[in-house]
């Protein structure tokens, strides 16, 4: 029980206390409206989260979402960015990360491969196509190591500034690119790309839900980290080639 001392004490600071808890209370409100900033690399934007964004306007009409492209991440969020996915190990000082995919690679192509003159029956038949390259020539190097594939040259073919440019040139037929199991899966979906081979590669990076260890409990924050966690667990119960 209070003493005499600590009920007067208490009774002075009671309604201090109650304006404290009202101005959380407005301030928490406050954070569950207006604006929310994403950074994120282009592909991953056009080829995921833009086609499902209108899902979490309808849910939070009073959050207005501003999706940011960038070239890449330099493991800070900068004072315009509110949340950001990253692809990476998942540890950046001061920033909670939320894994969402785990990423792997399989060898993509257009149809339209199957009806030429060169097969595409076995790993091996690699060596008769033209590989096309995300960036560098390493991912297709570690592949082929990983599978032991013989015979396969992988520093021939075209080297790509951006995975966007090497599926459409894999869609439009002009050789067999790397398709990453996120980035892929729309033109997968929509028969522009096929798997010729069941071999796949995880990768050591993944893709992250990141924002400031100090915001994670901000309404808008927690509302768009919520809705993409239940996103990305939808979309892995639905995939079967992913």
């Amino acid at each position: 029980f209070l003493t005499e001392e600590g009920q007067s004490y208490y009774l002075d600071l009671k309604d201090i206390f109650h304006a404290l808890h009202e101005a959380t209370d407005k301030l928490v409100a406050k954070g569950e409206k207006g604006a929310i900033t994403v950074a994120l690399q282009t592909s991953f934007a056009i080829q995921w989260l833009v086609p499902r964004i209108n899902q979490f306007t309808q849910i939070n009409p009073d959050i207005d979402i501003r999706i940011k492209a960038v070239d890449g991440d330099e493991g800070f969020l900068t004072d315009d960015v509110d949340v950001a996915i990253y692809f990476g190990r998942g540890k950046w000082p001061g920033l909670v990360a939320d894994k969402l995919h785990t990423e792997y690679l399989t060898p993509v192509c257009s149809p339209l491969l199957f009806q030429g003159d060169k097969p595409l029956n076995k790993l091996d038949d690699l060596s008769k196509h033209v590989l096309l390259h995300d960036l560098s020539r390493e991912p297709w190097e570690e592949w082929i190591k990983h599978f032991n594939v013989l015979g396969v040259n992988v520093n021939q073919g075209p080297i790509f500034s951006h995975s966007m440019m090497v599926q459409q040139a894999a869609a439009l037929g002009q050789g067999i690119a790397l398709g990453h199991s996120v980035l892929a899966r729309q033109e997968i979906e929509a028969g522009r790309l096929v798997c010729p081979f069941d071999e796949k590669l995880i990768v050591k990076n993944a893709y992250y839900l990141v924002c400031h260890q100090s915001q994670a409990d901000l309404g808008k924050i927690t509302a768009f980290r919520e809705w993409l966690l239940e996103e990305v667990t939808a979309d892995q119960i639905d995939q079967d080639f992913y």
